[in-house]
């Protein structure tokens, strides 16, 4: 590989907006980590299918809620690619019910994934990334709805943006940029699941551009964090909703 050819780890890329970053990454000439927790069936055929595009892409197991995992994906990174320039915070998880009923096994996992998990993205990015490098973090469109049933998933997401707003200054004179997407509903299973047709249509004719997100549209966001042109954007929260919020 030249000096020049970039490398990420997109964590939780198997599937839905995960997967659709890493596809448009190594589109972008980008030599991509795909990480999973379970899924290894999607995330090595997701490699397969970058490879037979012509990029260059690895799939990797860590659980990001463990402190091991996100120093391994480095760690395979850098034997693989020879050092990570972007990182993308993207896995996290979805428990939804009213705080009163949120028993403290939904609290401690979305803690551990949403939270916990991006914070030591962030930490072994900010020691790890080469300088000029990006760190791309994914809060959510539902810190800026306070919608009842998202109380402790909302509170991760800020806890996000936070930390965000905070690295970008710690990090600003080794030139890595640190942003935060807060998509808005995302036609994924993830969103999708446990919703009936009735609730997705109400939900689309809530945002002016009267449809739901697709993972693509996220992914270009990323992609542009990513490259050379969002040199001067930094600790900078985005969100992608379509107008909703």
């Amino acid at each position: 590989m030249t000096d020049q050819t970039k490398a990420a780890i997109v964590t939780g890329s198997s599937k839905g907006i995960g997967a659709a970053i890493a596809q448009r990454l190594a589109r972008d000439g980008v030599a991509v980590v795909v990480n999973y927790a379970r899924g290894r069936a999607e995330a090595e055929e997701l490699v397969r299918s970058i490879e037979a595009d012509g990029g260059k892409a690895i799939a990797v197991q860590a659980d990001i809620a463990y402190p091991a995992g996100i120093a391994a994906l480095f760690d395979a990174g850098e034997k693989a690619f020879g050092g990570i320039d972007i990182l993308v915070n993207n896995a996290g998880i979805i428990k939804t019910s009213p705080i009163a009923e949120t028993d403290d096994a939904s609290f401690d996992m979305q803690i551990a994934v949403n939270l916990g998990g991006v914070f030591r993205g962030m930490r072994e990015g900010a020691r790890r990334l080469r300088d000029g490098g990006r760190i791309i973090n994914f809060s959510s469109s539902v810190v800026g709805f306070y919608q009842p049933g998202y109380g402790v998933y909302a509170a991760t997401k800020a806890g996000v943006e936070a930390m965000t707003h905070i690295l970008a200054k710690e990090l600003g004179a080794r030139r890595v940029t640190v942003n935060a997407v807060a998509p808005g509903p995302v036609e994924t299973a993830l969103f999708l699941n446990g919703k009936n047709e009735a609730q997705i249509e109400a939900i689309g004719r809530l945002i002016p551009l009267g449809r739901l997100g697709r993972p693509d549209d996220i992914a270009g966001l990323v992609s542009f964090l990513a490259g050379p042109d969002s040199g001067w954007v930094n600790g900078q929260v985005i969100r992608a909703n379509g107008g909703a919020v």
